[in-house]
């Protein structure tokens, strides 16, 4: 008989609300990998809602049942709704405040056995590394391997099944400090080489700052770019989103492209040549993921492009016109001078030189 591997020794924190139909899943994946220290943080229902508040006291009770393994479990069980960016962000600080490291998985996030062992792998590896903040199990870049190894660095710090330090999460204000000087900042600019996508995440970021959009990964992403942070990606996907439909917050669209991605398997751990961002990658991703070609948020992005240019004209109009009065007006002042001064010699010199 094939000895059963050991348990892992990864914390993991479990971010749970009312969907009980993925978190089954979910818990099978962690079930085959026996974590010694499981954390579940949930939000609650909205008050006067009592049919979610039924399905969250469900997926309570499960949680309850279904973690069989020895484990040490910790709750953070919410009575009222907080809402998904008040309740993913507290739950990660509050897993943070207990653990100097670990995974994160939502109910909707199905682990491919490979990503358990990565994580561990990378949060050993570039625990002392402050230049690496997020270890991501997806991976978009549809069967092209980038680079050498076995895992490549990015700026994007995907959350569909991830892992981090404490270090790095305490960099996240959950705001999004500086974000009107931020465009023109050089560390903006560094990691924005298409000024279309410079222009897609700054308005991303002011939807979220102006609570239009209810989220915590905005906040997150932008603490890693402020900082510097870099991402490792896997080469091949190692986490499927399962959420897609009706029951989720965001991911509503059942038929996605994203739905339920195959996952695949690392043989090794080989690092890439150097601690930086694949360039290739990083464009790759918003071109095919966050704004892919004939998309709804390819639409915005164009009239935004558009209207910013029209702006930019205007401006500039206004600047020539104004340069053409002050310099019609320097012309003036000059003429001016150039008169008063001839008057003034002509007095001065009058009798001294004959008429001409």
């Amino acid at each position: 008989m094939i000895p059963s591997p050991p348990p892992l020794e990864v914390p993991v924190l479990l971010l749970v609300f009312r969907r009980l139909d993925t978190l089954r899943r979910v818990v099978d994946a962690l079930r085959a990998v026996r974590p010694t220290r499981v954390y579940i943080a949930a939000d609650g229902p909205k008050a006067g809602d009592t049919a979610t508040a039924a399905k969250c006291a469900e997926v309570r009770q499960y949680l309850a049942e279904a973690i069989d393994w020895p484990c040490a479990v910790k709750t953070l069980y919410r009575d009222h709704n907080l809402g998904c960016g008040a309740a993913v962000s507290g739950g990660i600080s509050w897993f943070f405040q207990h653990e100097v490291e670990g995974i994160i998985l939502e109910d909707d996030t199905l682990p491919a056995p490979d990503f358990f062992p990565y994580c561990a792998g990378l949060l050993a590896r570039h625990r002392d590394d402050k230049r690496v903040m997020c270890i991501s199990g997806d991976n978009f870049q549809d069967g092209q391997w980038r680079g050498e190894g076995d895992y490549y660095f990015s700026k994007h710090p995907h959350c569909w099944g991830w892992a981090s330090w404490r270090r790095a999460w305490e960099l996240n204000t959950n705001a999004f400090p500086g974000l009107h000087e931020a465009p023109h900042a050089d560390w903006w600019q560094s990691i924005h080489e298409d000024p279309a996508e410079s222009l897609y995440w700054e308005r991303a970021f002011h939807t979220a700052q102006r609570g239009e959009v209810d989220t915590w990964d905005y906040q997150w992403t932008y603490a890693c770019w402020q900082h510097g942070g870099l991402t490792a990606l896997p080469n091949v996907n190692l986490v499927a989103n399962i959420g897609f439909g009706g029951e989720a917050t965001h991911t509503m669209d059942a038929t996605h492209q994203w739905s339920e991605r195959k996952t695949g398997t690392l043989e090794s751990l080989r690092a890439p040549a150097a601690v930086a961002r694949d360039v290739d990658a990083d464009l790759y991703t918003f071109t095919h993921h966050h704004c892919p070609a004939g998309s709804e948020a390819e639409r915005i992005l164009w009239e935004a492009l558009i209207k910013q240019q029209r702006r930019e004209n205007k401006d500039l109009r206004r600047k020539v016109v104004e340069m053409e009065k002050q310099n019609a007006s320097i012309a003036k002042e000059l003429k001016w001078a150039v008169a008063n001064k001839w008057k003034a010699a002509r007095r001065l010199l009058s009798g001294r030189w004959p008429e001409v």
